[in-house]
């Protein structure tokens, strides 16, 4: 990851859901504001994925048999990428009719959690640091706590 002076963010968006049209465009521009504010460079791939998909990472990788929202698989960094970023359309529709908001909106909170995460922020052992900048994030690129 790269730091310091000018951020340039690369984002491959993979649409492998058929549920829900989705704006990338959308995604592209958190992601992208997240970079500049974090003088963050690199490149990130998004998949737009469904639940089966998601269990089967999580099972695999966090040993977790069940579908989750979003899930980051860091890179090596620099020239090889920072990760990818894999989110369940299915499961941010559902949490975004429990939360009252747009699925749009679900989905870039989404894709900026899992951005940072592949940045090494882990809400569960960094005593709230993460939750406080995505928090401040959340503000300043998405209007929203």
């Amino acid at each position: 990851m790269a730091r310091g002076g000018r951020s340039s963010l690369g984002i491959v968006l993979i649409d492998r859901q058929r549920r829900r049209r989705v704006d990338g465009g959308r995604l592209r521009r958190v992601l992208a504001g997240a970079a500049g504010v974090l003088r963050v460079s690199g490149e990130v791939t998004l998949v737009l994925a469904g639940d089966g998909t998601l269990r089967r990472l999580n099972r695999e990788y966090r040993r977790r048999d069940r579908p989750t929202d979003v899930l980051s698989f860091t890179g090596a960094g620099g020239g090889e990428g920072l990760g990818d970023i894999v989110i369940s359309v299915k499961t941010a529709e559902r949490n975004a009719r429990g939360e009252g908001r747009p699925l749009a909106q679900e989905l870039e909170i989404l894709a900026l959690h899992g951005f940072l995460h592949l940045l090494g922020y882990d809400h569960e052992t960094d005593d709230g640091t993460m939750d406080r900048l995505e928090g401040r994030l959340r503000r300043r690129l998405l209007g929203s706590a």
